[in-house]
């Protein structure tokens, strides 16, 4: 959990070729109004960009958003990448249409949570506010 005072920084994604962003940007938003400091990538991003600016960025936190179906791999992607540059500290969480059931395979490889359509964005705030790490 962040001691009080210090902002988190959340790098909002979006993975693949997904090209809806609005769920995302709603999300970047709440957090941003919460007081956290949000970097937002934008479209159509690789689990390589991704991980890379968080690294850049110091990030606390990974948030991605997967509307096209492939969470499963790119999910587990940005993960590894996060252990092979030894920053499994940072938070990943992932939201979007994710079935139910591919819900416990993506956090048995490592995505704290998995935030579906209809979650209230107080309810990712809070998550992320009591589960992200001081870095």
């Amino acid at each position: 959990m962040m001691t009080e005072g210090m902002q988190i920084r959340v790098l909002v994604a979006k993975p693949g070729l997904d090209g809806h962003d609005r769920g995302a940007k709603v999300i970047a938003r709440a957090l941003r109004d919460a007081g956290m400091e949000v970097i937002y990538t934008g479209l159509r991003q690789t689990p390589e960009q991704i991980v890379e600016a968080a690294l850049q960025e110091d990030v606390d936190v990974i948030g991605l958003s997967c509307l096209s179906g492939a969470h499963n791999h790119l999910f587990a992607q940005v993960i590894e990448l996060l252990k092979k540059h030894h920053a499994e500290d940072i938070l990943v969480v992932g939201g979007g249409v994710i079935p139910e059931e591919d819900i416990p395979l993506l956090k048995a490889q490592g995505v704290k949570e998995i935030f579906t359509p209809g979650t209230g964005t107080l309810a990712v705030v809070e998550f992320i506010k009591k589960h992200a790490l001081p870095r």
